[in-house]
């Protein structure tokens, strides 16, 4: 990647690298990001920048506000998740069992980077530009609250960005469409009647009935699901406490699915009831089906995902673009609301880079790659209108 000269701009993204290990020290949950806020709230304030508390512990900081350009937004995540750290870095959580495991310490010291940078050239902004520090991406629906906030009150175009370390570093996927899936979860409660395993006959099995629909399920994408729209379908627990001589009278089961296309969500999600409800039928038993929708499919607007492109290829070279990986990438972003509301885009870039970067985001091993700031920022400023010199 592009190396920016600059001493002013390697102070600033040198000062959010350290931001970046600070965050990460402290991380905290959807809703609980308190100790966060203050800190980028208390940089914003350092560095002049007018903002407002959004959604509770969001914050959304404002440049050139009374321009009368095109008005964007740049987003940055800010939350963590519940799983202990086992990385090894020098900066390691000092919170047991919470680490930013996915890379939002990242996005936030890249945010603050290209806002340190956009303030010190606010006099050359062409239009208003929002700093959006967004709370509980992690299945908490922050992006639905900041909007319902006002986050997107007079936005034209807003962006976003993922580390991601299943790519290379130095390559990226912004793409026409969808960049990442939809999501949804269920639980199966399965009702029948237990007693002794020496005598299944005067029971109602659960646990056989549970597990004929666990079979049943993982045929919906093959069979009955169009190959042309990405589906992924999981089981992904099964609960039947009981001694070992006694068939219990329930079992649960739970799961996630990943649409590739937002309009197979309700196809989907009548085809579990269907299956589970009939194949407990079948088994002489009753179950209760709950499907929830999380987020929808991440779905870029063309003309924004274009100005992207073209400022990742001016940032980073042309090679940058990654063109043989297949999309949508089937995990899932709220930013998915941002994006029906406004024109955008949300680009995916890779973190690999040979150095320990390569475990997957929600792992316990993971850390997002410092080296990702900087040109990462220089994006975002070329995005709004003032590209950092090369």
């Amino acid at each position: 990647m592009s190396a920016k000269l600059d001493p002013v701009w390697q102070r600033m993204t040198d000062a959010a690298v350290d931001l970046r290990h600070a965050l990460h020290r402290q991380p905290e949950l959807a809703w609980q990001e308190e100790r966060t806020a203050a800190t980028i709230r208390a940089r914003l304030d350092e560095l002049g920048i007018v903002w407002r508390e959004c959604a509770g512990t969001g914050t959304i900081g404002s440049l050139a506000a009374d321009r009368s350009g095109r008005h964007i937004a740049l987003r940055g995540d800010i939350d963590a998740l519940p799983i202990n750290e086992e990385s090894g870095v020098e900066w390691v959580s000092e919170r047991p069992g919470f680490m930013h495991a996915c890379g939002h310490d990242g996005h936030t010291a890249t945010l603050m980077a290209a806002a340190t940078w956009l303030k010190q050239h606010e006099d050359r902004l062409p239009g208003p530009v929002s700093l959006l520090f967004q709370p509980a991406e992690e299945g908490g629906h922050g992006a639905k609250r900041m909007i319902e906030d006002g986050a997107l009150d007079g936005v034209d175009a807003i962006f976003g960005w993922h580390n991601w370390p299943a790519i290379p570093y130095g390559k990226a996927v912004c793409p026409d469409g969808a960049v990442m899936a939809g999501n949804g979860s269920f639980e199966i409660e399965v009702k029948g009647r237990g007693g002794h395993s020496s005598q299944p006959e005067a029971c109602r099995d659960p646990v056989l009935a549970g597990s004929a629909i666990v079979v049943a399920l993982q045929q919906l994408v093959s069979r009955r699901l169009s190959p042309q729209f990405a589906t992924v379908l999981s089981v992904t627990s099964f609960e039947a406490p009981s001694a070992l001589t006694v068939i219990p009278d329930s079992a649960t089961l739970r799961g996630s699915f990943r649409l590739g296309n937002s309009g197979t969500r309700e196809p989907l999600s009548q085809l579990i009831r269907e299956v589970a409800e009939s194949t407990a039928r079948a088994h002489g038993v009753d179950c209760e089906v709950t499907v929830h929708s999380r987020y929808d499919a991440t779905v870029n607007h063309p003309a924004e995902a274009a100005r992207y492109r073209q400022a990742l290829v001016a940032e980073l070279g042309d090679a940058v673009i990654d063109r043989e990986l297949p999309l949508p990438i089937m995990a899932s972003e709220d930013f998915s609301y941002y994006l029906k509301k406004v024109p955008g885009a949300f680009a995916l870039v890779g973190a690999d880079d040979g150095n320990n970067h390569h475990h997957p985001c929600h792992s316990p091993m993971y850390d997002f790659n410092d080296r990702l700031i900087a040109p990462v920022a220089a994006v975002f400023a070329r995005l709004a209108g003032v590209p950092v010199p090369a």
